[in-house]
């Protein structure tokens, strides 16, 4: 190793040096010579540029699946892309047409920057297989910071352009419908079934953790879903700790907002000579026994009870096969959660079940989709606040009874022995 100048430099002018400033020399000699020769812990990190032909990534996914013909079949399309070109096509321009973000553009040095087919394939990616930003870089020929960036973009654009859409409550058409298929089943009156669902949080802060660790015994965070026949989520309630039950997420959730506030389509069905007003969901042990669920009989006893326990139960499962679904198609929800913040991840959620019930529709046969106009809210002025009951007011909480009633709930119960599901 080189003699370092410094101690030459010490040798010829010691006579007027103080011990002090020597010494403090020698330490910063001796420092210099150690990073240079990249010892220690502390090494130099030079940052690599990394120079992706983006024109030829675009054209390589053009060619493997939108080009005529393709590379690789449609069938190998929805396999990897989750869902249909027509309705990738469709989500694309949607993106391009109110996100700036998803439109190539060309940088100060006149470069083509990431197209959407890139921007989009990377998100998709990252949402159908759950795999880790930096895995987009072989194929996409994007990095990692930018690949959660297109995650991020992807997600919350998806949710402000199709949540109306696809994450509303029933109209009067979907509303006939499902009783319509709750009576074929023979349960008249059933909108659908009603459970949670917890996605374990990795990178939950660890001052966060009591609060959001439950019976799973690791950080969750919990979803309550309505769910009907056809895997369709009617209803998404996202974002309260695990700790919670799911009565404690029934107290807080929407799911009969609208219910409560008369805004809901009407629902009248008959069972046995007896009018009901509201529609039911099906669920299990831990809910509440009101007039807006039926819950199976605990220990039947008799043929009928034990007939209508079974397929309740079985009718039941409509939910938690949505959740299956869900977690197939979409891996990001079925591991466990990277990301450190939960707007974040209630936006992965959201989008998640909206593009689930876009693919359910687009794959659903041509011959049972009734879809209506959807109702269009006119804006309304706010009234003068009064501090006195006003009918309002009084039909909210008539309506919110109704809703809790427990005598209803035992009498949808008892239905089934005598016309609810039928009996052999």
């Amino acid at each position: 190793m080189d003699r370092h100048p410094i101690f030459d430099i010490i040798a010829n002018d010691s006579s007027s040096s103080s011990d002090d400033e020597v010494e403090m020399i020698i330490r910063f000699a001796i420092e210099e010579e150690r990073l240079n020769s990249g010892g220690g812990s502390r090494q130099k990190r030079s940052r690599t540029y990394i120079r992706r032909d983006f024109v030829q990534a675009t054209e390589r996914i053009f060619r493997d699946y939108f080009a005529e013909p393709p590379l690789y079949s449609p069938n190998m399309f929805r396999r990897r892309f989750r869902m249909s070109r027509p309705l990738f096509l469709r989500i694309k321009s949607m993106l391009e047409a109110t996100e700036p973000y998803f439109v190539q553009r060309r940088n100060a040095a006149g470069r083509l920057g990431l197209s959407s087919l890139q921007k989009m394939t990377a998100a998709i990616r990252m949402l159908a297989y759950g795999t880790t930003a930096d895995l987009c870089d072989e194929y996409v020929k994007i990095g990692e910071t930018t690949a959660m960036k297109c995650l991020k973009k992807f997600v919350k654009a998806v949710v402000s352009n199709f949540s109306e859409e696809y994450l509303r409550s029933p109209t009067n058409n979907d509303i006939a419908r499902l009783l319509a298929l709750g009576e074929s089943r023979g349960f008249p009156g059933m909108l659908g079934s009603i459970d949670c669902m917890h996605w374990k949080w990795k990178n939950c802060p660890t001052a966060w953790q009591g609060n959001f660790t439950g019976h799973i015994r690791e950080p969750t965070i919990i979803l309550e879903a309505v769910a009907s026949y056809d895997l369709w989520i009617w209803h998404a309630f996202f974002g309260l700790p695990g700790s919670h039950n799911d009565i404690n997420v029934l107290e807080r959730s929407s799911v009969f907002t609208e219910l409560a506030e008369g805004r809901a389509p009407s629902v009248n069905y008959s069972i046995n000579g007896n009018n009901y007003t509201m529609g039911y969901y099906l669920a299990d042990g831990i809910y509440p026994p009101w007039a807006t669920f039926v819950k199976t009989i605990p220990s039947p006893q008799g043929p009928k009870k034990s007939h209508f326990a079974k397929k309740q139960e079985e009718a039941r499962k409509d939910v938690e096969r949505a959740f299956g679904v869900l977690q197939s198609r979409f891996a990001i929800v079925r591991g466990p959660a990277r990301f450190y913040q939960t707007e974040t991840l209630k936006e992965i959620m959201m989008a998640c079940i909206i593009l689930h019930n876009m693919i359910v529709e687009d794959e659903r046969d041509i011959n049972e989709v009734e879809r209506g106009d959807y109702e269009q809210l006119n804006e309304t002025t706010l009234d003068p606040v009064s501090h006195a009951p006003t009918l309002e007011f009084m039909d909210f909480i008539r309506r919110h009874r109704q809703i809790r009633d427990r005598e209803t709930h035992s009498q949808l119960q008892s239905e089934p022995c005598g016309a609810l599901v039928g009996t052999t």
